[in-house]
């Protein structure tokens, strides 16, 4: 019994380790982000202090003993605020993303399969979205919407969707004229059965390739909204507007303050885009190929 449990604790390490020198950048990346997931699961056991308790003999103190990164200005712990700000950080990602993909894929999918005119007009309506910078415009719907939560996801997954839209639309425009769609279309198959049945699941490589990479992109723009006082306000544990506290106290030494819920962002961030880099690199032969 001793025996068959210490094979397979060995071969799960080494199936892990396989993974690991197959993709090591998706390796790398996912083990970051799943540490971030653990941090942003078990919040309120990690964290020392309640994240919303002002200790008002405790303002801008330094790393300690009893303050491991130190507290704000309002003498509130940053390290238990940065943990439960994980949490608001996929709280916002997590359902942006699933907006983005829930309106971008099934466009994508109807656009690339009609073609012509139909396709012509969702592109041109796309590239309406894209044509401004993608935080402007961000900034602009949120001031106007209100600075509720549900707007911020509303609006970064309305804004991130073409991104799923064109991927998913390329892969389709090469699909489109393949013998299983074919064989679908003869069958008598209707058309939301020819795109969801059988183009989607042949599809959905790419936008599955884009997944992690946006939501990088929407922990960055929920920060930056935050940043300059339009997304998630205070006192909510939320690391744009931890930064933007704290770049008020940097010029007088108290750099702990913004410090450490940058690193927190730049981390998670980074963690995304090498976890969407390798699995591109898993997805696409070619890439794989290429970096032999």
């Amino acid at each position: 019994m001793t025996d068959m449990a210490s094979y397979r604790h060995g071969s799960g390490f080494a199936r892990l380790a396989a993974v690991a020198r197959r993709a090591p950048t998706a390796f790398a990346g996912g083990t970051i982000v799943l540490f971030f997931v653990a941090v942003a699961v078990f919040a309120p056991l990690l964290s020392p202090h309640d994240p919303l308790h002002a200790y008002s003999y405790d303002v801008l103190r330094p790393p300690s003993a009893t303050h491991w990164l130190g507290t704000d200005g309002n003498g509130m712990d940053i390290f238990s605020r940065i943990v439960h700000g994980a949490r608001l950080a996929f709280g916002i990602a997590l359902p942006a993303v699933a907006v983005a993909a829930l309106i971008g894929v099934p466009l994508g999918l109807f656009a690339g399969y009609r073609g012509g005119l139909i396709d012509e007009l969702l592109l041109r309506l796309m590239d309406v979205l894209r044509v401004f910078p993608s935080i402007i415009l961000a900034l602009a719907v949120v001031a106007a919407t209100g600075q509720s939560l549900l707007n911020i996801v509303l609006v970064i997954g309305l804004i991130d969707a073409p991104i799923f839209a064109r991927v998913v639309r390329a892969e389709v425009l090469a699909l489109r004229g393949s013998n299983f769609v074919e064989a679908a279309v003869a069958a008598g198959n209707p058309l939301r059965r020819v795109l969801f049945v059988h183009l989607l699941p042949n599809a959905i490589k790419g936008a599955m390739a884009q997944g992690a990479v946006r939501f990088a992109w929407a922990i960055r723009v929920s920060a930056t909204l935050a940043f300059v006082g339009v997304g998630v306000q205070p006192p909510t544990p939320e690391w744009g507007a931890m930064i933007r506290q704290g770049a008020e106290f940097m010029v007088t030494g108290e750099w702990w303050v913004a410090l450490f819920p940058g690193v927190a962002l730049v981390l998670l961030v980074f963690g995304f885009n090498m976890l969407g880099d390798g699995v591109q690199d898993w997805l696409d032969p070619r890439r794989r190929t290429a970096a032999r």
